[in-house]
């Protein structure tokens, strides 16, 4: 009896390290299909998801509530699980080199619990070569092991889309690999119990890996060429959703749209590519082009924001500025890496302290990464301008009235209204005489 046919009979568990956005969804799916036990070291989210409560709003507090996950932040839980899943975060530092602490931490902490017969699977974003180069020596050395002989290694990119209710880990198909044939086995057939999209089996780790960071590097170039076309076509005087909409009438065209790119991914994976080229000599041409334009897009919204306030004839520095959202995406509680504080820190610049709103981000994070406070919209009041940052869901649900509501008792051409995201109609709102920009 395998690994595989052993976890089916829950007579062996599945660990997932790290319960984050990604690594909590994917221990709920498992606990359907098998034992599971969730570690993570933060005991006030542990404790949270045991009072049955999901501060990351990606599967409900129902399902929380309700899964047969053993939630805990003791480490010697993990001795009792053979399958272990690492997916904790993996963000870049100050000078945008990869910040592989939390994955060595995580491989410390597996490799101290870890037993025979195991097998090992990160989820976490990482560039070719980490999980064999980097994890196995930490798994080795903490537990007095040998990979190939006494544990085997995997790697699986995590897809999960935080936010996002249909593209999820089980509609998504789940590529994987392994450092031999039948631990590619045993680990394509583990996923295949949660991901009915079903699986593809990569040719190697290292081939799983750069697979991931190109996924967003892609993304994050095509939106890059975007913002640089909205820069040329604002100085044109030409709207670019406008030319847009004309340009996707062909059938080839690609839909992407001009924007901020923050988050855990899109923002950060094309670093990991770029920091393991320039390790080989190899100095990156397009894919830190569009990480320049993309980094300094909140700063043009500022900038922008500025010029539509002095337009308006209007004292800069005691202008009061509202901005709608502060999460990283729309309808996602995650702050991670957001861009909205590029905006902020801009505006401060000019001796503006924007008030910031948002009924989905989480207020305390808010607090604790950026010395932000989150107020609520009913207290908002006499604006000169409106960013619309975040198309939260609420936001895109407001009515003219509502919005208007917000700003100070004037004439409309003296409200300020700036569409990030392009949620208002642009004509209605021109004619309504409002001052309007949008990317």
């Amino acid at each position: 009896m395998n690994l595989y046919e052993e976890i089916v009979k829950r007579k062996e568990k599945i660990s997932l390290i790290g319960l984050g956005y990604v690594g909590m969804p994917i221990a709920v799916a498992f606990s359907k299909k098998a034992k599971v036990i969730g570690f993570d070291v933060n005991k006030e989210k542990v404790d949270m998801y045991i009072k049955g409560i999901d501060p990351t709003k990606e599967v409900g507090n129902n399902e929380i509530k309700n899964c047969s996950v053993e939630f805990t932040c003791s480490e010697e839980k993990l001795k009792e699980a053979k399958f272990h899943i690492v997916a904790v975060p993996t963000p870049i530092n100050e000078d945008k080199s990869p910040d592989l602490y939390p994955v060595k931490a995580a491989s410390k902490t597996l490799g101290r619990n870890l037993t025979k017969g195991s097998i090992v699977v990160y989820e976490s974003t990482v560039f070719p070569g980490v999980t064999e180069e980097v994890c196995v020596p930490i798994l080795e050395k903490e537990s007095g092991l040998k990979c190939g002989r006494d544990f085997k290694v995997g790697y699986s990119p995590e897809r999960i889309n935080p936010g996002d209710k249909v593209h999820r880990l089980e509609t998504i198909v789940k590529v994987v690999s392994g450092m031999d044939t039948e631990t590619l086995d045993i680990i394509a057939k583990v996923y295949e119990l949660v991901v009915d999209a079903g699986v593809y089996k990569a040719d190697s780790i290292k081939v799983a890996e750069a697979a991931k960071v190109i996924e967003n590097s892609q993304r994050d170039i095509n939106i890059a060429f975007m913002n640089e076309l909205s820069i040329i076509f604002n100085k044109m005087d030409i709207d670019t959703k406008a030319v847009l909409d004309a340009a996707k009438t062909k059938w080839n065209f690609l839909g992407f749209e001009p924007g901020l790119v923050g988050g855990h991914c899109i923002g950060v994976d094309p670093y990991y590519l770029t920091y393991k080229a320039e390790q080989l000599g190899y100095h990156s041409q397009i894919i830190l082009s569009g990480r320049r334009i993309n980094d300094n897009m909140g700063k043009y919204i500022a900038e922008n924001t500025v010029k539509s306030i002095i337009k308006s004839q209007k004292v800069v520095n005691s202008s009061r500025v509202c901005i709608l959202g502060f999460t990283f995406k729309e309808n996602c509680p995650d702050t991670r890496n957001t861009k909205i504080i590029d905006i902020v820190d801009e505006l401060k610049e000019y001796g503006i302290n924007p008030i910031i709103v948002d009924p989905v981000a989480d207020k305390e994070e808010a607090i604790r990464e950026y010395e932000v406070d989150i107020c609520d919209i009913n207290e908002i009041s006499d604006m000169d301008v409106v960013i619309l940052a975040v198309s939260h869901k609420e936001f895109k649900e407001m009515s003219i009235k509502e919005i208007d509501k917000l700003f100070r008792n004037e004439e409309n051409g003296k409200k300020i209204i700036v569409d990030v995201k392009s949620i208002l109609n642009k004509d209605i709102i021109i004619k309504l005489g409002y001052n309007y920009w949008r990317l």
